[in-house]
C-alpha cells in the first residue's frame, strides 16, 4: 500500500494551494470574459445605467458605460457596431430616426418612462390662463406632439381625430382660448419659462437645473399610459437576440438599487417618472 511519508505532506500541501491559487486566478481571469458596451445621456438615464453595470460587473458581466452629448451620434455608434446595445431614446424618437437614416435598428426592451409636465411660473391652475395666453411647445416633431397631446387632456385645445402623440400646430382644429404657441428647443424649455404663461416640460430637465421644487410642481402630468414615450433599450437589429444584453436588462428591471437611483434622479417624487415594466402595461 501507498504510504505518505512525513517528509512529503509539506510538499503535496504546497501543491494543492499553489492548485488553488490558480483556480481563484484563472476564476478571476474569467469574470469579466464577457464584455458589453452600452451608451447613454448624461442624467438619470447614466446614472441609473451605471448603478446597473456595477451590479453586472459583480455577476461577471463587464460593462462599459459611454455617456454621448447629442442624441444623434449614439445611433450612429450602435450602427456602426461601437455599441452593443443604447439606452437614451423613446420609441417616437426611435421610429423617426431610422426612418431618416435607414439604421436597422430595434428596441429590445422598455426602461424608465420620465413623464412630461405643464408648467406655469405665473398661474396655479389652467381656468386660470387669460386668453391668447403664450404656451411653449417643443419645436420637434417627436416631443411636440407629446406635448400637445397632453394640452388636449387638459382640455386646453382639440387635435384632429387620429392624429395622437403625431401632432403638430397645424392639427389643432379648436383652440378657444386663442393660445398663442412658442416653438422652443425641448432643452430650453426650462429657461423660458418666465417669458411664457405655460410651458411643456420634462421635469427631470428642472431638476438636472438645480431646480427640483419646481419639477414637483406641475399643473398636469403624463402618466403610464404614456408608455410609447419610455425609454427604450435599443439594438441593431442582428443582435437583437443578443444573451449579454438581455442579461444586463434583466439586471437593471430587477435592481432595488436602480430603482432608488430613479428615485434620487427624480428628486424623490413618483409624479414625476415612471417604471412601465413593474407594472401591467402594453409597451407596444
Amino acid at each position: 500500500m501507498a504510504r505518505t511519508t512525513t517528509a512529503a505532506r509539506p510538499a503535496k500541501r504546497i501543491l494543492g494551494i499553489a492548485a488553488f491559487t490558480l483556480a481563484v486566478a484563472m476564476n478571476a481571469g474569467l469574470a469579466f470574459a464577457e464584455t458589453l458596451t452600452v451608451g447613454v445621456t448624461p442624467g438619470s438615464l447614466a446614472d441609473s445605467v451605471e448603478v446597473a453595470a456595477a451590479e453586472a460587473r459583480g455577476k461577471g458581466l463587464d460593462v462599459k458605460v459611454i455617456e454621448f452629448t447629442d442624441w444623434a451620434t449614439p445611433n450612429v455608434a450602435l450602427n456602426a457596431g461601437d455599441l452593443d446595445v443604447n439606452y437614451f431614446q423613446h420609441q417616437a424618437f426611435l421610429d423617426n430616426a431610422v426612418k431618416e437614416t435607414g439604421f436597422k435598428l430595434k428596441s429590445v426592451a422598455v426602461g424608465l418612462l420620465p413623464n412630461l409636465g405643464l408648467y406655469s411660473s405665473k398661474f396655479k391652475s389652467f381656468d386660470a390662463l387669460p386668453q391668447g395666453a403664450r404656451v411653449g411647445v417643443a419645436n420637434d416633431p417627436v416631443n411636440q406632439g407629446r406635448g400637445l397631446q397632453l394640452l388636449e387632456r387638459a382640455g386646453l385645445i382639440k387635435l384632429r381625430a387620429g392624429v395622437g402623440t403625431r401632432g403638430t400646430l397645424d392639427d389643432i382644429v379648436e383652440n378657444k382660448r386663442e393660445l398663442q404657441f412658442v416653438e422652443i428647443e425641448g432643452p430650453q424649455l426650462v429657461r423660458a419659462l418666465e417669458d411664457v404663461d405655460l410651458a411643456q416640460g420634462y421635469p427631470a430637465h428642472y431638476v438636472n437645473a438645480g431646480k427640483p421644487e419646481v419639477a414637483g410642481q406641475a399643473l398636469l402630468y403624463s402618466g403610464i399610459d404614456d408608455v410609447h414615450f419610455a425609454i427604450r433599450f435599443v439594438t441593431r437589429e442582428d443582435n437583437a437576440e443578443d444573451r449579454l444584453v438581455r442579461r444586463f436588462v434583466e439586471i437593471y428591471q430587477n435592481s432595488d438599487a436602480v430603482k432608488a437611483q430613479i428615485r434620487k434622479s427624480f428628486a424623490d417624487n413618483d409624479r414625476l417618472y415612471s417604471l412601465p415594466w413593474t407594472q401591467a402595461a402594453s409597451v407596444n
